[in-house]
């Protein structure tokens, strides 16, 4: 039997010839693959909108290459700043998502010049050099983005860090115009010099909706914990005077005053404390004698005697920072820098980074009331924690002061911190200098503290049983007026505790606590119902205490230096 196939010249067609309709087909599908990988692949590579083509280059920073934009007198104006903004209702943390290295990303808006409609800038200074240093840190940082589509944090190219020389209204309406403002949501903003002749606001007046607000001289009335970043105000002189760091240990002057313009109150009860207690204080002021200008700034006087200005701190054991017409000062961090430890006469100041820096291992905070009170306030602290303070202070300077990229970063690590708290920094590593981490035992004279929550203070009460005589101590604590709360710490672990209807009926909280073991210890324990910085630890047999003698207790803590934590009982 043979094949029936069919032959050619060139053998037998074992697969027949494609036919060319068909051809053409497979011709045109492989084309459109081909150029859909094109498509793709120039789509991945290619910017994904305008505003993250513009990278922070030294290039692109120029004033007078920056577009112009101009502000009709019609342009919308934000709101004030929202004193109720937290972090849950005004701050979108979706936008930060999930990363693998729970690092916010942040993105700067382009340069842009804003004048109004005569041609007038909204700055009289344009963009600071203080201002661009922090940029380009920011830039130059693992928190930055070029991809606005990425980002969680936006900041502004509008540089407000001296709010005298802004124009309020039309700088407000240059936020307003940013393509990302939505209401200031997720928005940064950078201010050293807030408010303005005669009242001096303690935040930046400028109005900017739910924007976040990295501020050099809040008060406890404008800031918002937990939301606002309270930041140094950052001296010049950090850049240009270098000062070699001094061992701890006494010095030539026991206390410092180097502020020119002080009001003449203060200068007063200065100068009393100064005949009172001799050379142990030195008191200097602007020098007459010397024609202003750069170097000038640099010199301080006493009586026609010339001081260089900031070496002479190294000369001080405590060095006094007072407030000016603002409540945040740039002495407080020549002082610093200079390894004298402050002390800060600020009423309602909030101190730089105080959300998790530990200030009572390096300054002296005194109310201003007790000016008259400094000197014997600091003889009572003993020399080997003066020594701690001093090297304490220094260590803040260099790691959160020294720079307007120390400024910027640690800004932005406590912002990071509160958005991914589970990869937070802990308290050691933000307040223990590196010599400290790594020490096997740290330093007794100090413990992790925060500033208070609440006044006051908290009653701690330890029970196992005697309930007739619990509630007896119960309800003569609760008369004290200064009572925040009543923690009552119950030790029986084979017996409830009454019922809530047969509990004496007080006017501040009181919450329950049980314990798993039966400890004595039990009533030091740091619960976190504790908000105040005064605690009465107490039995619940201490049956013999009176309510004044409490309140006494409690207005003598209040006196107390604030660098001694105090426990009442």
């Amino acid at each position: 039997m043979y094949a029936t196939g069919k032959y050619t010249s060139r053998g037998p067609a074992l697969i027949p010839r494609m036919k060319t309709k068909h051809r053409i087909y497979y011709i045109t599908l492989f084309s459109v693959v081909l150029l859909g990988l094109i498509a793709t692949g120039m789509f991945q590579f290619w910017p994904h909108s305008i505003e993250s083509t513009a990278d922070w280059t030294i290039e692109k920073r120029s004033v007078h290459d920056a577009p112009l934009i101009h502000l009709p007198v019609s342009s919308p104006i934000p709101e004030r700043g929202d004193l109720s903004c937290r972090m849950h209702t005004c701050f979108d943390v979706y936008r930060c998502g999930y990363n693998p290295k729970n690092r916010i990303k942040v993105y700067i808006y382009p340069l842009q010049k804003f004048v109004d409609e005569l041609g007038v800038p909204i700055s009289s200074t344009g963009l600071s050099r203080e201002y661009n240093d922090l940029l380009s840190a920011i830039s130059d940082s693992d928190f930055y983005t070029d991809d606005v589509t990425r980002a969680c944090l936006f900041i502004p190219s509008i540089d407000v860090l001296n709010q005298n020389s802004l124009r309020i209204r039309e700088t407000a309406q240059a936020f307003a115009m940013l393509p990302r403002w939505d209401k200031g949501m997720n928005h940064l903003l950078f201010n050293m010099l807030p408010g303005g002749p005669p009242d001096y606001n303690t935040a930046l007046d400028v109005p900017r909706d739910r924007a976040l607000l990295a501020g050099g001289g809040f008060s406890t009335w404008t800031y918002r914990q937990g939301y606002d970043v309270s930041i140094p105000v950052y001296s010049p002189l950090s850049a240009d005077v270098e000062l070699p760091e001094r061992q701890p240990g006494p010095r030539r002057y026991f206390i410092l005053s180097s502020q020119t313009a002080i009001h003449r109150e203060y200068r007063g009860e200065l100068e009393r404390l100064k005949e009172e207690n001799g050379e142990a204080l030195l008191l200097l002021d602007k020098c007459t004698n010397l024609s202003q200008g750069a170097a000038s700034a640099r010199k301080r006087c006493y009586k026609g005697q010339v001081y260089d200005y900031p070496q002479i701190l190294q000369e001080s054991s405590f060095c006094v920072v007072l407030r000016g017409a603002r409540l945040g000062q740039a002495a407080l961090s020549d002082v610093l820098q200079a390894g004298c430890v402050p002390i800060i006469l600020a009423d309602s100041y909030i101190l730089p980074f105080s959300e998790v820096l530990d200030w009572k291992r390096a300054s002296v905070v005194i109310p201003e009331e007790k000016l008259s009170e400094m000197y014997s306030i600091l003889k009572s602290i003993p020399h080997r924690q003066v020594e701690e303070m001093q090297r304490q202070a220094r260590w803040f300077w260099e790691a959160y002061f020294s720079s307007m990229k120390a400024i910027g970063l640690t800004t932005l690590q406590i912002i990071n911190d509160r958005i991914y708290p589970y990869a937070a920094r802990t308290y050691e590593q933000w307040n223990n200098p590196p010599v400290v981490k790594w020490a096997s035992v740290n330093s007794p004279l100090f413990l992790p503290l925060i500033p208070p929550r609440a006044p006051g203070f908290t009653a701690v009460v330890l029970t196992y049983d005697r309930v007739e005589s619990l509630f007896r101590v119960i309800t003569e604590i609760s008369k004290v007026p200064s009572l925040a709360k009543l923690l009552v710490v119950w030790n029986n672990q084979n017996k409830s505790p009454p019922e809530e209807s047969l509990w004496p009926k007080v006017g501040v909280p009181l919450k329950v606590v049980r314990t798993k073991e039966n400890k004595l210890s039990n009533r030091f324990f740091p619960y976190d119902e504790i908000e105040t910085e005064a605690v009465l630890a107490i039995d619940d047999d201490i049956i013999m205490l009176t309510s004044d003698e409490l309140q006494f207790a409690d207005a003598f803590h209040a006196h107390i230096p604030a660098h001694s934590p105090t426990q009442l009982g």
